[in-house]
C-alpha cells in the first residue's frame, strides 16, 4: 500500500503532499508538532498528545479551529491506512503560507497548515529497555519555552549528534549544573527509593511518557519530586532513567563528561526502573485494541 497524508482535511498519497516553500513552518520553523505512539492499530495516549498539540498552538498563537474528535478521527484513518500495526504518527501545524515577513499578524488570509504521517517502528527497544544507555551530559543551548513543542529542534539536534559522535544515545542538558531533560526525553533519576524530574515549567517540555510515569509511581507508591537536581546528584543517583513516546523508558547506566565516563548506580538496571517499565507495559497491553474499526 502507497504511503498516505494527512494533509489539512484530505488524505493524499506522499507524492502528493506538496508543501509551498513560503510556508511558515519551512522558513521560519513557525509551528508545533506531535508524535503519537500505536501498537496494534491502536494509539497510546492520543487524547493527551493531541490536548498538548491544542495547547502548544495557543501557546504561540496558532488559532486551532479543528474540533479533537474530528482530527482524532483522521488520524485513526490514516492510521488503518498503513500496512503495519506498529508505528507512530507525526503531525505538525504550521502558522501558514505567506511572503516571508517576521511580522505576521497583518496577513487576513493566513491559515494553519496540518501535515501528518505514519512511521513503521516494529519493536518496543527490548535490549536497550534491560541493558541500559549512555548518555552524554551538555549544556542546554536551546531556547526558554521548551514547554512548547516547537518545530525548532537544532538545538536538539546538535546535541543528540554530539552524544551520536561519542558513542552515547542521548544528550542529556544541564544549565548552570542543573539537569534539565534529554535531546529528546524527559530525565528522572531514583535516590533512596525516590523519583526526582525536573518540574514541568517553561525549561522542559512535559512528556506524555513522563505524566504517564508519574501517574505509575502514584499508584506504586512511590514518593516523587518534582524538584530540580544538579549533575552530581545525577552522578550520585541509585538509578537513572529516561522517557519519550518513541524511545519508551530507558535505564541510564553510565554517563560522559567531556572524555570521562561514570557509572549510574550499580551501573545496570535498577529495580525501581524496571517495575516502572513493567507497569508501563501493561498499560500498553490494555489498549483497546483495534481503533482503526471503532
Amino acid at each position: 500500500m502507497k504511503a498516505k497524508v494527512l494533509l489539512n482535511n484530505r488524505i493524499v498519497d506522499l507524492k502528493s503532499a506538496n508543501v509551498n516553500i513560503l510556508d511558515r513552518g519551512y522558513q521560519f520553523g513557525d509551528g508545533v508538532y506531535e508524535v503519537i505512539r500505536f501498537f496494534n492499530k491502536s494509539y497510546f495516549e492520543l487524547d493527551a498528545h493531541l490536548i498538548r498539540l491544542k495547547e502548544s498552538c495557543e501557546k504561540i498563537l496558532i488559532p486551532f479551529k479543528m474540533h479533537l474528535k474530528k482530527l482524532e478521527s483522521d488520524l485513526v484513518y490514516l492510521m488503518n491506512t498503513c500496512d503495519y500495526d506498529n508505528g507512530y504518527v507525526y503531525i505538525q501545524i504550521s502558522r501558514g503560507v505567506m511572503n516571508r515577513n517576521h511580522i505576521y499578524q497583518d496577513e487576513a488570509n493566513l491559515k494553519p497548515q496540518l501535515i501528518a504521517y505514519t512511521v513503521r517502528e516494529d519493536h518496543r527497544p527490548l535490549q536497550q529497555m534491560e541493558k541500559g544507555i549512555t548518555a552524554f551530559i551538555t549544556n542546554d543551548i536551546r531556547w526558554l519555552r521548551c514547554d512548547i513543542k516547537s518545530l525548532n529542534l537544532l538545538g536538539s539536534v546538535l546535541v543528540k549528534n554530539e552524544a551520536y559522535a561519542k558513542g552515547a544515545k542521548e544528550a542529556i542538558l544541564h544549565r548552570d549544573g542543573i539537569i534539565t531533560e534529554g535531546s529528546a526525553t524527559n530525565v528522572f533519576i531514583v535516590k533512596n527509593s525516590t523519583l526526582f524530574t525536573h518540574p514541568a515549567n517553561h525549561l522542559i517540555l512535559n512528556g506524555i511518557t513522563r505524566k504517564v510515569v508519574l501517574e505509575i509511581a502514584k499508584k506504586e507508591k512511590l514518593e516523587v519530586k518534582e524538584i530540580p537536581f544538579s549533575i552530581d546528584e545525577l552522578l550520585n543517583a541509585d538509578e537513572a532513567f529516561t522517557t519519550a513516546s518513541v524511545s519508551d523508558i530507558l535505564p541510564v547506566t553510565s554517563v560522559l563528561i567531556d572524555e570521562k565516563s561514570y557509572s549510574i548506580g550499580l551501573g545496570k538496571r535498577g529495580d525501581i526502573t524496571k517495575r516502572i517499565q513493567d507497569s508501563y507495559t501493561n498499560l500498553i497491553d490494555k489498549i483497546p485494541q483495534d481503533q482503526s474499526t471503532n
